[in-house]
């Protein structure tokens, strides 16, 4: 692990980089962390824009390789650091569904919660990239329904996107908090990388606030 290059997250507590922290805090990855206080439109000055043009957190380093989008900084971060355990290696069995719910939650989850989240009028089924709202509720309740993690008995990262994506909207009333979900944000939320990422968060937003 000491001959793993280093990580440097740019990040902010409240957003979307907050799930990078708790992945990184997962896989034991040595890493930096740059605050990026997008309250003050840090994201948007050109120090920031010179790393990731379109000014968007998540954003990571690994020596000289820029790495933005959640689902491939997940991807990468998780196959860098597969001593966690966390990670389906290329002949595991569950590689390819590791590999399936880390790219739907991209292609379809998340526009399907942004479209009911902005009272938006989802396009005709033919023609989305997810079909419908309740489509996708149905197969992600079932896909959690399988077991106490999204692959069945095994944590994988795959479960600090998921906890994460389904702790916001529930916490926004986008998804029902159902009794199934609600176990499954505890499991994965009580693990001790998860609650080292909201320590680190509470210090930054404290610092932040005096």
């Amino acid at each position: 692990m000491s001959q793993k290059p280093e990580v440097t997250l740019y990040h902010w507590p409240h957003s979307r980089s907050a799930t990078t922290l708790e992945l990184i805090e997962e896989l034991g990855a040595p890493y930096l962390l740059e605050v990026i206080d997008i309250t003050k439109g840090v994201q948007n000055e050109p120090a920031f824009l010179a790393i990731n043009p379109m000014g968007k957190l998540p954003t990571v380093k690994v020596g000289d390789a820029v790495i933005t989008e959640q689902v491939a900084i997940f991807i990468y971060l998780s196959d860098l650091f597969p001593e966690a355990g966390l990670t389906p290696a290329i002949d595991d069995p569950l590689r390819g569904p590791w590999l399936r719910w880390l790219v739907y939650y991209a292609a379809c989850f998340e526009p399907a919660m942004m479209d009911k989240a902005l009272k938006r009028e989802a396009p005709q089924k033919m023609s989305s990239p997810y079909g419908s709202f309740d489509l996708v509720m149905e197969t992600v309740r079932g896909q959690i329904g399988k077991g106490r993690y999204f692959l069945g008995e095994r944590m994988t990262t795959a479960d600090v996107l998921w906890a994460s994506a389904l702790g916001w909207m529930t916490s926004f009333g986008v998804v029902e908090k159902t009794p199934a979900i609600a176990g499954y944000l505890e499991r994965v939320g009580d693990r001790p990388g998860a609650r080292r990422a909201a320590a680190i968060n509470e210090k930054i937003l404290a610092a932040h606030a005096s």
